[in-house]
């Protein structure tokens, strides 16, 4: 239970930081933090709670992450489910939060709320064959980075920091294409609040093609590097 309580509080963090930047703090007039920002916010969600509960429920935050970690062998697929569900509850809660804080200004407009989307919904208008194909590679390369920072035999007490800079590039290349996902806890707690009828239609991309990638991992890094090497 310890290790449930954990992934709620953390998965919490990392929407009301990540989404919480992209919707209080971007466009801020003339102080904004941007896409850069952002990018930074997400990162540091990660990095912070790597150290807060990563000793406790190994700090996934993310359905992807743990279904890549399983197949990898580096996680019992017993616990799958209930650290889903986790996340998933966490992120809502994260949501909620940022909803009731971003409402409580005068004239705030709800708007896409952060939520992932594509074709028009995509913020620089890329396609939804564009959106798929960037979710699963960069989904790919973070379960890459996650299963090569935590390994036996990399370097100790450095894996969050990769972790979180990973995941700031990755939002840095592609906040433009979708708003970035590579999670799908973060992309239906948005969804569940966005303003409009668009976002749920489209959470199947920001599911299969995140956990497609994150598969694809688990497999490629067992064959690269085993851990009982």
């Amino acid at each position: 239970m310890k290790k449930l309580i954990a992934e709620f509080i953390g998965t919490l963090w990392l929407v009301l930081g990540g989404c919480g930047s992209a919707v209080i703090a971007a466009a801020y007039p003339e102080l904004g933090i941007g896409f850069v920002g952002v990018a930074l916010a997400f990162g540091l969600t990660v990095l912070t709670m790597a150290y807060a509960i990563g000793h406790i429920s190994g700090c996934h935050l993310n359905p992807a992450v743990s279904i890549g970690l399983a197949v990898a062998g580096r996680f019992d697929k017993k616990d799958l489910f209930p650290y889903i569900i986790a996340q998933l509850l966490g992120a809502i809660a994260g949501a909620a939060v940022l909803y009731v804080i971003a409402t409580g200004k005068p004239g705030f407009e709800l708007g896409g709320f952060a939520a992932n989307g594509f074709g028009e919904h995509s913020p620089a208008g890329y396609n939804m064959v564009a959106a798929f194909f960037a979710e699963l590679v960069l989904t790919f390369m973070f379960l890459m980075i996650i299963l090569g920072a935590t390994h036996s035999k990399a370097p100790k007490g450095t894996a969050g920091i990769a972790i979180g800079l990973g995941l700031t590039l990755i939002h840095l290349i592609s906040i433009p294409v979708t708003n970035t996902s590579v999670n799908p806890a973060r992309s239906t707690s948005q969804a569940l609040f966005a303003d409009g009828s668009w976002a749920i239609p489209q959470l199947w991309l920001f599911w299969v093609a995140p956990i497609l990638g994150a598969i694809l991992a688990g497999f490629v890094y067992s064959l690269l590097s085993p851990e009982q090497e």
